[in-house]
């Protein structure tokens, strides 16, 4: 495994991010537990989860799950950077009472008390905000974090699916208060077949030293040989994947780019993975395996080395949107 700085910190993190989300909906604890163990034996040592995964009336159930992942081990918890997300509604109907979903200082400190007794663990390494909270000035958010690293319930902050001006604004009030080194990282959708971020939200991050953790990697399976496996018999393609496959110039444009790698001999979920590395400022993607086979896959992508034709390939098929502000002013 290879490792980096997050961002401006001092702190290493694996290449590759373990997503949790699938633990506990579509994989059980056991099997969950398996992939933890192979992830930590190969190297990977950021793991990454949420308050709200298990969704439903199951919320808080990955938490749990990878808290009694702890439990079997302090070497676990000892070798593990822990990252997970408030801003969600924990009620199972939906239904939020007042003050127990978003950013105000109340949630924040009722939210992180309750992660860590799911997690079973007496510190988070790296608390993210899920969403920006619009009603919630930064000066009470900043309050209520600084608090909780006095306390040393949380040692980093990060934030999720923040565009470039609230990641501004979000560091820009923590430097004027002192006291905190604001946000370190952010996750957003980021892929090869999405490629807005490049615009605002990167330049962003990079300017104030965020790492970047793009979430998504292969856009729902559509960069992981979704025609090829529809083609085969294999798992067909859903959600927004589906959605991209139904248009007739998207499916061409997947098509090319599954063509382009079977004539390098690249598997193209390992290509996707692959191609974020290169790019500036990112950290590492989340991978959310299902399946034991799905990580030694996404592991295979760390030791990739795509071919500068490769690159300019995939660049043809999937152009970004240019440098800001000339992307959309000149």
């Amino acid at each position: 495994m290879k490792y980096t700085q997050l961002g401006r910190t001092g702190l290493k993190v694996s290449r590759l991010v373990l997503g949790t989300m699938n633990f506990g909906p579509q994989t059980n604890e056991p099997d969950s537990h398996a992939i933890m163990d192979a992830a930590l034996d190969a190297g990977i040592n950021y793991f990454d989860t949420a308050n709200v995964y298990g969704w439903g009336e199951n919320k808080g159930r990955t938490e749990e799950i990878i808290g009694n992942w702890f439990a079997k081990s302090p070497d676990h918890r000892d070798r593990t950077v822990l990252a997970t997300k408030v801003y969600g509604n924990m009620a199972a109907d939906g239904d939020a009472w007042p003050n127990h979903d978003k950013l105000s200082a109340v949630n924040i400190r009722r939210a992180v008390d309750a992660s860590l007794k799911r997690l079973r663990t007496d510190y988070i390494d790296i608390y993210q905000f899920h969403h920006v909270d619009r009603a919630t000035p930064f000066e009470e958010i900043w309050q209520a974090i600084d608090t909780l690293i006095q306390q040393g319930k949380i040692l980093y902050v990060g934030s999720s699916n923040f565009p470039g001006y609230k990641i501004a604004q979000a560091n820009e009030i923590a430097a004027r208060r002192g006291g905190t080194i604001g946000l370190v990282s952010e996750q957003c959708l980021y892929n090869l077949a999405e490629r807005r971020a490049e615009m605002e939200v990167i330049p962003a991050a990079q300017e104030y030293g965020l790492g970047v953790i793009p979430w998504s990697p292969l856009q729902g399976g559509l960069l992981g040989g979704v025609i090829k496996k529809e083609i085969s018999g294999g798992r067909r393609a859903s959600g927004r994947a589906a959605d991209t496959l139904a248009n007739p110039t998207s499916r061409a444009q997947i098509q090319a780019y599954e063509d382009l790698l079977d004539k390098h001999g690249i598997e193209p979920g390992e290509a996707a993975l692959a191609w974020l590395l290169t790019r500036p400022g990112v950290t590492g993607p989340i991978v959310g395996p299902r399946t034991a086979e799905q990580l030694e896959s996404a592991l295979r992508a760390v030791e990739l080395e795509l071919s500068e034709e490769v690159l300019t390939s995939l660049n043809e098929i999937f152009p970004g949107p240019g440098p800001s502000p000339e992307a959309f002013a000149w």
